[in-house]
């Protein structure tokens, strides 16, 4: 695409199926790694990447020809797989269905990339589940509480 200059940069956060802690610590690093390997072949960039034992969290710049939630499923699946071949987890390893996803400027990168390099600091505070509310209201994003983790019940 000659002539196409962007700057696309995309915060997205998913869950363990269930909200399960599953992710154990010691598997960060490669998880992480793997996840990198899956976006950058795909020719996006990876800034920041971490993990609580249950959800993931992502900001990555994006390439303006792709989808976001192509990108988002091939990560899931890619690395639910590498789980499962790994034997990290008793059973069968999954991500939850859907993502949340969003946007900032460069301006605020910063910020983004601390936030989520500070994942288990902010979580010896806050939910996985005050957390991603606490994303989509800040973004004026709409929501059916039912929907944002199948374990979860409306308020």
């Amino acid at each position: 695409m000659a002539n196409t200059y962007t700057q696309i940069y995309m915060h997205v956060v998913f869950a363990v199926e269930g909200r399960q802690c599953l992710i154990a610590s010691e598997h960060n690093d490669e998880l992480q790694k793997y996840i990198t390997g899956i976006v950058t072949a795909q020719k996006h960039k990876l800034i920041a990447i971490n993990n609580m034992p249950d959800h993931l969290h992502m900001l990555i710049g994006l390439r303006p020809d792709a989808a976001l939630s192509d990108l988002v499923r091939d990560v899931k699946a890619g690395s639910s797989k590498f789980i499962n071949e790994k034997r990290w987890v008793m059973g069968r390893f999954s991500w939850q269905e859907g993502f949340g996803a969003f946007s900032h400027a460069r301006s605020q990168l910063d910020t983004v990339i601390q936030y989520i390099q500070n994942q288990q600091e902010h979580h010896a505070k806050k939910s996985l589940r005050d957390e991603y509310v606490a994303l989509l209201e800040k973004f004026g994003v709409e929501y059916d509480p039912k929907y944002i983790f199948k374990t979860d019940q409306a308020p």
